[in-house]
């Protein structure tokens, strides 16, 4: 009775604090929000060939009438706007729980806050442009129009990474390997060579290596002279699942490729004389190169996932029994790769009803079993947690997003 006393203060003293801009209508909560924008356009004077601008559809006004009680336990953002270096913020979890609108939300926060920012999606299934109102695809630096400081989505094409494994791969272990020492009369070590099945490997890659690629290409974006001024960077995750094997590829791919690359040193020194009166050792030294420096840049993105002093995993869910188990799982795993994890989003809680609806008194009844469920988990009851407000329509457009980064990153 007290918690619910308490949480029923907490929401009458939030709807009194937005009298101003917020207008009675009739839904649940029985409040409105309505916002102007005036777009404001940002770019970067750079001839780096990812940049690109592209037409943008004005969004003008947002609306919401039905909001949640707000945060209990706010995780400070001040912490997290602090600081010119530059930092990356990672946000993941369960499917369908709204990581896009807390990762884009999160980015315009940044910006309207001083920061530079960049806010990248490395979930196969793209969902920035539609969270933003805007044509983000192509696998470019598109400026957002609205933030105070320049603001950048990125949509990372994960056909074009999955093309550049397998290049890499065929020139330097797969089927290239076997068409080159045919050339050479060296079949027999090619049907050898063959039973190891690397072409196999190597040709299909493997889970969570778009995701890896993604990240390691905005890691080079980043290191340019062009890019040097982005001072916080959020990235859009895949579902768990996804983003665990993301946790484990980069050690498989070190541990392969290594393995690859010695194989490959072996054989160099039987074949260079002939190879090199052919004109073919440049060639097959430049693709070792190539598979050399995937298995850097991979060793380089699970680095960025550990380190403490630049990266932050944040959890994201939603309040129902199977979602938080989830995180929990996730969380472990996190904990297990020793990737820095401090915040815990709850999305769409319901606010006390003010109405007889018995619908929504047992929807918030089990919303609140999954929040005692948090607090009691071993994993996650160490997290600052965070409870994002359910709302009555789509957060899409950067109007909607400033709202809603308002009152959950504060």
């Amino acid at each position: 009775m007290e918690k619910t006393a308490a949480l029923n203060a907490s929401f009458t003293s939030y709807s009194l604090s937005f009298n101003k801009i917020l207008t009675p209508k009739n839904s649940m909560a029985a409040v409105s929000f309505l916002a102007s924008f005036s777009p404001r356009t940002h770019s970067l004077s750079s001839p780096f060939p990812s940049l690109s601008i592209k037409p943008k559809r004005p969004t003008n006004t947002f609306q919401v009438r039905s909001v949640a009680a707000p945060t209990e336990d706010v995780a400070g953002f001040d912490d997290m706007v602090s600081g010119k270096q530059r930092k990356y913020y990672m946000l993941g979890g369960k499917g369908g729980v709204g990581k896009t609108s807390c990762a884009a939300s999160l980015a315009v926060k940044f910006a309207n806050n001083g920061h530079h920012t960049l806010v990248v999606s490395t979930d196969p299934a793209h969902s920035l442009s539609d969270s933003f109102a805007q044509d983000l695809t192509g696998g470019m630096l598109v400026p957002v129009e609205g933030p105070d400081f320049p603001l950048f989505a990125l949509e990372i094409n994960p056909e074009k990474a999955r093309e550049e494994f397998r290049d890499a791969a065929k020139n330097n272990g797969g089927t290239g390997v076997k068409d080159f020492m045919d050339g050479m009369g060296l079949g027999m070590l090619a049907e050898q060579l063959g039973e190891l099945k690397l072409g196999e490997l190597l040709d299909t890659p493997p889970p969570g290596l778009d995701e890896a690629i993604a990240i390691s290409k905005v890691m080079q974006f980043l290191d340019s002279p062009q890019y040097s001024k982005f001072t916080r960077i959020v990235f859009d995750t895949a579902p768990t699942g996804h983003t665990l094997r993301l946790l484990s590829l980069p050690d498989f791919l070190d541990a392969s490729i290594g393995k690859i690359l010695k194989l490959r040193e072996k054989i160099a020194s039987a074949t260079s004389a002939i190879k090199s009166v052919f004109g073919q050792e440049e060639t097959r030294q430049n693709a070792a190169d190539k598979l050399e420096q995937l298995r850097e840049r991979m060793v380089k993105v699970r680095d960025l996932f550990r380190d403490t002093d630049s990266t932050e995993f944040v959890i994201v869910t939603i309040p129902t029994v199977m979602a938080v188990s989830e995180s929990s799982r996730l969380r472990a795993s996190l904990s297990k790769e020793n990737v820095p994890v401090r915040r815990l989003i709850v999305n769409q809680i319901l606010p006390p009803s003010a109405f007889d609806c018995k619908f929504c008194a047992v929807k918030r009844k089990d919303q609140m079993r999954a929040l005692d469920m948090i607090r009691n988990d071993p994993e996650l009851s160490s997290l600052k947690l965070i409870q994002s407000p359910l709302v009555d329509m789509e957060i899409r457009g950067v109007p909607a997003l400033k709202f809603m980064g308002d009152f959950v990153w504060k």
